[in-house]
């Protein structure tokens, strides 16, 4: 098959305050041959986005090279077309004329252009609805108007930026269907696609090769190649042998190393937080101890019993681990003898449970709380703390890390918060 796109060792950084940089890609290297479906799957802010801006000519790395069949990308390039998440249509025109917008750049025949459109529009599935506007279709037909406004100018490339995740679930699935098919059956003017996504099961079902990437900065984890005939059944063994796969492959560095920081005793308040409420966190682990888990459950059974995709599930996961409420390995979570007795316990038990975890397993939360120990007004402000995590990570980091904790000890009635005084406490702000 031939190669359509090379990228090497691509670096992408954002400027900050300060003069500071955010590194978002590091050492990222794909390839995409002619005739392939090839996936980016990972949670949100792992720079996914960011390579498709690249791989379109959209925006330049600081390091590293794209080239596309064979020459270098050094801005927009003719031949690859983009689908968005967010459907993108102009509501003053009607689906012909938002299809026929791809081709205006061809300088095509106004006769040409208006076949094409309809071709378009006949092939995903919209026949019919030439005349319409945006506002009178619904979210999947909007997003099919998308679709074809990308395919109608034939392109050898089509990047999808998560497509399907601002649809209901049963909308996207019949998208999904119809474009495999289409795809399966050479219907679609294309030579290959790559396919942004953070769900799971989505990529295993369309993708012939799926690329993990990890977060902060992006790079690849690793590469699973999807050896499954098209159509693909979800229930069986082998496709539910790949999504397994996946979970462990995406839980297990992240839950590593936080173990190992808290073995070793590196665990600091420069420890990254994700905030979750108390009320997920309390949520999931009911559901665990409920039948038919009885505190156990494949990560992928209960990630579909409780209508969760990844960003969702593995940040509460993480803060269960993290909390000692529960284990996660090996594709699996299973309640901890402590997170058994919060599922059992009544809310003054679970107050007082999770309270004894943030000082035990949160370093932040425990310097907070030693902190307004420690001073005659048991009261200290936010840029305290503050300006004291952004010695160690972004500012955006520990923005997030201080809502956590906040939120963490709200529901523990271990230290306050009052939101416009910006001033933590260990009394109630009244």
């Amino acid at each position: 098959m031939a190669e359509l796109l090379n990228v090497e060792h691509v670096r992408r950084t954002f400027p900050r305050g300060g003069g500071e940089e955010l590194l978002v890609l590091d050492d990222v290297n794909l390839n995409l041959k002619e005739g392939e479906i090839v996936g980016l799957l990972g949670r949100s802010g792992s720079g996914k986005s960011t390579l498709l801006r690249l791989i379109a000519g959209l925006s330049r790395p600081q390091g590293g090279s794209l080239t596309y069949m064979g020459q270098p990308i050094q801005g927009p390039v003719q031949g690859v077309a983009m689908v968005f998440q967010s459907f993108a249509l102009f509501p003053w025109l009607t689906v012909l004329e938002n299809v026929q917008l791809g081709l205006e750049a061809l300088n095509l025949p106004p006769r040409e252009m208006r076949e094409r459109a309809l071709a378009a529009i006949d092939l995903i599935g919209l026949d019919g609805y030439e005349s319409a506007y945006p506002r009178e279709l619904s979210g999947g037909m909007r997003q099919r108007v998308g679709f074809a406004r990308a395919v109608v100018v034939h392109p050898n490339i089509l990047l999808m930026d998560e497509p399907f995740s601002a649809l209901d679930v049963l909308t996207a699935e019949n998208l999904r269907t119809d474009l495999i098919e289409l795809w399966g059956n050479g219907k679609l003017p294309l030579k290959a696609v790559i396919l942004v996504t953070h769900n799971i099961e989505e990529a295993v079902l369309m993708c012939d090769r799926v690329l993990l990437f990890s977060s902060n900065p992006g790079r690849v984890a690793s590469e699973i190649k999807i050896d499954l005939p098209q159509p693909r059944e979800r229930t069986s063994t082998q496709f539910e042998d790949y999504v397994d796969r996946i979970y462990v492959e995406m839980t297990a560095r992240r839950v590593e190393r936080m173990r190992e920081q808290q073995k070793s005793g590196n665990a600091g308040i420069e420890m990254p937080l994700t905030h979750v409420s108390p009320n997920q966190i309390a949520g999931l682990i009911e559901a665990l101890a409920a039948p038919p888990y009885d505190g156990k459950a494949d990560l992928p059974d209960i990630a579909y019993e409780q209508e969760l995709e990844v960003d969702e599930l593995f940040p509460v996961a993480e803060a269960m681990q993290l909390l000692r409420l529960a284990d996660v390995e090996g594709g699996d979570i299973k309640l901890t003898h402590m997170g058994k007795r919060f599922a059992d316990g009544e809310l003054n038990e679970r107050k007082e449970i999770f309270a004894r975890a943030l000082i035990d397993r949160v370093p932040l939360a425990a310097h907070v709380k030693k902190v307004l120990d420690e001073r005659k007004s048991h009261s200290a402000p936010k840029t305290r703390f503050l300006d004291e995590l952004e010695d160690h990570m972004p500012e955006d980091a520990a923005e997030e890390a201080l809502k956590a904790i906040v939120s963490w000890a709200r529901f523990a009635e271990l230290f306050s918060y009052d939101d416009d005084a910006a001033l933590f406490s260990l009394e109630n702000p009244t």
